[in-house]
């Protein structure tokens, strides 16, 4: 097998690499109740403490893949960074420096990619949350790319047919509801049920640093939840993979042969900063880490931002009184929302893009706009039940519980889940 790229280029890579998105920001202050994994801390030298990513460790996956079919899951995040050091040594080396895809860099290197499998929003990222993703061919490479959203979110063992191994590489933000976990397991059972090993290599939790919320009950178990962990999980997309397999969470007992491709120089305590977004309405660094707190608008009357530019950084609805919600904006169709709530309709708000980097669960923001628009019974539908995973939360809503109240109710339910994840847990 001839690795093109790889044989003459690894070295020097290996040498300068490291994911230039990675840096320090501040931790709010924890309070007393809080579950804090880690506070954030500087790196001092980032020329001595290179993050890499799964990806970006050829020597610790090629050989795996040498003379096999492969499969990927990936989109847009599947990237190679290969960023140049701070110095680099020489100019030859800043044109191998490239972001390169992962499909691409394993086509490269003559690995033969037989299907490239697309969850949520697609392989490049720009469909709609809850869009129907359809198949296609990738026009870069000529590959058939398979959604694995809509009706298809198990591969089935036609679309493994010829697979011999599955890789996974796909960047998550560690929240539950964000589907990505869910296609991962969807994946891990498709190939344990066709004896197919699964690769997935790990990237960095931008939410890594804390876990929080209500722990999912079976009984609303969904796509967009389908395992008992709180809202904020606080694992790597490997170390959730180990915990899939490990708690036996594969239908009828199965255990996927897995592998997991770890990072270097990454501890929960990173802060990280995606190069690339995610989904089409996580944008940056703020949304990425108000996300979980304010998806919970998804499943009320109340817009989370979607069609502007500040989704999951700012939240408002025509119905709430301008005097207590004074920042004004009208959702348009956008990228990633073409029938955004309250089309064309100016919504009384809140915006949050100045907040202090959380590292809980805040609340405050639902409680606030459910008093404001009433306390009327339609502010809520039933999706939010599915975001929650438990009733429980929108009841002690209704009834006035205060947000340290419903807090209290979770931290026991948090501390014996901590204890359980201990056992996956591949970095400090």
């Amino acid at each position: 097998m001839r690795f093109t790229f790889f044989k003459n280029t690894l070295l020097l890579c290996v040498l300068v690499c490291f994911s230039c998105g990675s840096q320090t920001k501040d931790s709010n202050e924890a309070t007393d109740d809080s579950i804090v994994i880690h506070d954030t801390v500087a790196v001092d030298n980032i020329a001595e403490n290179l993050l890499r990513t799964g990806a970006e460790q050829p020597t610790n996956y090629l050989p795996l893949l040498d003379g096999k079919n492969v499969g990927v899951v990936a989109n847009q995040t599947s990237i190679l960074r290969f960023a140049e050091s701070v110095n680099p040594p020489n100019a030859e080396l800043q044109a191998i420096q490239k972001d390169q895809h992962l499909v691409d860099f394993l086509v490269g290197n003559d690995i033969a990619v037989r299907n490239v499998f697309a969850p949520e929003h697609g392989f490049r990222g720009t469909a709609d949350a809850g869009e129907l993703v359809k198949d296609g061919i990738d026009t870069k490479t000529g590959l058939p790319i398979i959604s694995l959203y809509g009706n298809n979110k198990k591969p089935s063992s036609k679309q493994l047919e010829g697979i011999e191994i599955m890789i996974f590489d796909i960047q998550d933000v560690g929240a539950r509801f964000y589907t990505y976990i869910s296609s991962l397991h969807y994946v891990m059972e498709a190939c344990a049920e066709a004896g197919i090993p699964v690769l997935v290599f790990d990237r960095p939790n931008p939410n890594g640093h804390y876990i929080d919320g209500p722990i999912l009950e079976p009984e609303h178990s969904s796509f967009v939840g389908m395992h008992p962990v709180p809202v904020v999980h606080g694992m790597t997309i490997g170390e959730y993979a180990q915990m899939i397999n490990g708690e036996g969470w594969l239908s009828n007992g199965l255990q996927c042969d897995l592998t997991v491709i770890k990072m270097e120089n990454y501890t929960h305590d990173t802060a990280y900063s995606l190069p690339v977004k995610p989904s089409p309405n996580l944008p940056n660094d703020t949304a990425i880490n108000l996300y979980p707190s304010l998806c919970f608008f998804e499943g009320t009357v109340v817009s989370a931002g979607r069609g502007t530019d500040m989704q999951f950084q700012i939240f408002g609805a025509p119905a709430l009184p301008k005097a207590y919600f004074p920042f004004q904006f009208t959702p348009q169709a956008n990228e990633g929302a073409t029938y955004p709530k309250f089309k064309g309709e100016q919504c009384n708000g809140l915006d949050l893009r100045d907040s202090k980097r959380l590292n809980k669960l805040n609340l405050e923001w639902l409680i606030e706009a459910y008093v404001g628009f009433g306390k009327k019974p339609e502010f809520f539908n039933p999706f939010f039940t599915k975001l929650a995973g438990t009733k429980k939360l929108q009841e002690q809503i209704e009834q006035g519980y205060t947000y340290p109240e419903i807090r209290a109710t979770w931290l026991r339910d948090l501390e014996s889940y901590d204890t359980m994840r201990q056992a996956y847990l591949l970095y400090p």
